[in-house]
């Protein structure tokens, strides 16, 4: 029995081996739902951008809290400090770093809170009854963003969609399905379904 323990646990892992293969996802089904669940795990972590409208509060200091809009530059203007690089930042970094600015000889253990009011919008294009801009609300999906923009014309694809983000340089083509994320300032397209 002993001489045969090595090739027994040799066999055995094998057998392991090629039944994990088995219960595995391949090909491009599985490729393109690794893309979607990516980009609603990125639609979670939100990322400021031009256009985005915050309310910063600086607690117990009204005459420093307001509401601002990220400009073309990036940057917000606030009251005492002035511009604030927002660009690229989530929330709770902009709210960092202008806690840290109001410390540096502003304010006493300064509580600052960001949030956005407003996001940037999206854009819809091809085939849907009415392609344009469109403002962006939590959560929105590819759907919903169609619904919105006069349903899907005669001739649309309703199985892919096409969606160029802000944060990339090209255009990504996804499976349409229900749980399809926009973000803001994403770019859809609709295209035409072949005959």
């Amino acid at each position: 029995m002993t001489a045969f323990r090595p090739l027994y646990i040799l066999l055995l892992s094998a057998l392991t081996l090629a039944l994990a293969a088995c219960g595995t996802t391949g090909g491009t089904a599985g490729a393109r739902e690794a893309t979607i669940d990516t980009q609603a795990q990125v639609a979670t972590a939100y990322i400021l951008g031009s256009a985005d409208r915050l309310r910063v509060t600086v607690f117990g200091h009204p005459d420093l809290s307001g509401e601002f809009q990220v400009d073309g530059t990036g940057t917000i203007s606030l009251p005492l400090i002035g511009q604030q690089k927002a660009l690229g930042l989530s929330t709770g970094m902009l709210e960092q770093s202008i806690t840290t600015t109001l410390a540096n000889g502003y304010i006493l253990n300064p509580r600052v809170s960001v949030e956005v009011i407003n996001y940037r919008p999206f854009y819809i294009l091809g085939e849907v009854g009415q392609p344009g801009e469109y403002p962006y609300t939590n959560g929105i999906t590819v759907q919903n963003a169609v619904a919105a923009a006069g349903g899907f014309t005669y001739r649309a694809n309703k199985k892919v969609v096409h969606i160029k983000s802000i944060d990339s340089d090209r255009e990504i083509a996804y499976d349409l399905t229900p749980g399809t994320v926009v973000k803001p300032g994403d770019t859809l397209r609709i295209g035409e379904r072949i005959f």
